[in-house]
């Protein structure tokens, strides 16, 4: 599959001092009143019930691969389709409701290992129950590697084209319309009009932003598992999604660099070893494997 294998270890290239200058002009200045809700929005997501706008890993990464004024993608992006497919299988996963088969006697890798349903209880969410019902439903199990293949359209086999998830992109750009994240417009591009969705809601995605600015800054822990796992999964799947780069551009240059360092310390782990350690999540770690890989 192209838009896993041909991952590099960098990132593209950063905006201009010119360009963040005007970005940080743009950035309202009641940002850090905001600052004592973030951990309340962190313990929120782990429970699964928040008060606060509450994002699904595949709206996060949309939100930092959008452009705020256009209201889309870059076109050039060919990565983001299967990245938001390996944020949908590590959501179910976190939710509870996906595993992956037990590595039995000879230890089966985990891209070999089968993605199983543990409950069909619905999420709400219906993107996610719509990949949920689809896994639940194959016989035999399919891998990890496969269903992102499945999801994303990119088989060979025509018997398999209905897996595909459609205009998922519009599809979560119009929860965060629903979220008041975004807005909706219609933009002209001399031989069509396409619907747009500038942001609306800036604290939002700026929250977002320091979040993850955060994880590998102030709130650097240099152990994987004792980061929160949604946000190490948000880190590896922004990465693999090609928008990480959105979320540090903002930084001085010698944040920038300690950022990128211990991102790429992230990158040179192993999954297999880290998925035997404790309290870690194997289907997590074997998404993170297919891109990695």
């Amino acid at each position: 599959m192209t838009s896993l294998t041909q991952r590099s270890s960098g990132l593209v290239q950063r905006r201009t001092e010119a360009s963040r200058s005007a970005a940080d002009k743009e950035r309202p200045d009641g940002l850090e009143d905001d600052e004592p809700r973030r951990g309340d929005e962190l313990e929120d997501d782990q429970s699964g019930d928040s008060k606060e706008t509450r994002l699904t890993l595949m709206e996060e990464v949309l939100l930092l691969g959008l452009k705020d004024r256009e209201g889309y993608t870059s076109f050039w992006n060919d990565c983001i389709s299967s990245g938001l497919r390996g944020c949908m299988l590590i959501e179910l996963a976190l939710r509870g409701r996906l595993q992956l088969e037990a590595c039995g006697m000879r230890r089966k890798g985990l891209l070999a290992r089968k993605v199983i349903c543990k409950s069909d209880a619905p999420t709400g969410d219906v993107l996610l129950d719509e990949a949920l019902k689809h896994i639940k439903d194959t016989q035999p199990p399919e891998t990890v590697q496969s269903w992102i293949e499945l999801l994303s359209g990119e088989t060979w086999n025509p018997m398999k084209l209905y897996y595909q998830l459609r205009n998922v992109r519009e599809r979560l750009a119009k929860n965060l319309v629903e979220k008041g994240v975004l807005t909706t417009e219609k933009q002209n591009f001399l031989l069509f009009d396409m619907t747009t969705h500038p942001l609306t809601n800036n604290n939002i995605k700026q929250r977002l932003i320091k979040k993850v600015q955060e994880a590998v800054l102030e709130k650097w822990v240099n152990d994987p598992h004792r980061m929160d796992k949604r946000m190490l999964a948000l880190i590896f799947l922004a990465h693999s999604s090609d928008v990480l780069e959105n979320a540090f551009a903002p930084l001085l240059d010698d944040q920038y660099d300690l950022a990128m360092k211990r991102v790429r310390q992230l990158l040179e782990l192993e999954p297999e070893g880290e998925s035997m350690k404790s309290n870690s999540n194997e289907l997590l770690w074997a998404v993170i494997a297919a891109f990695i890989k």
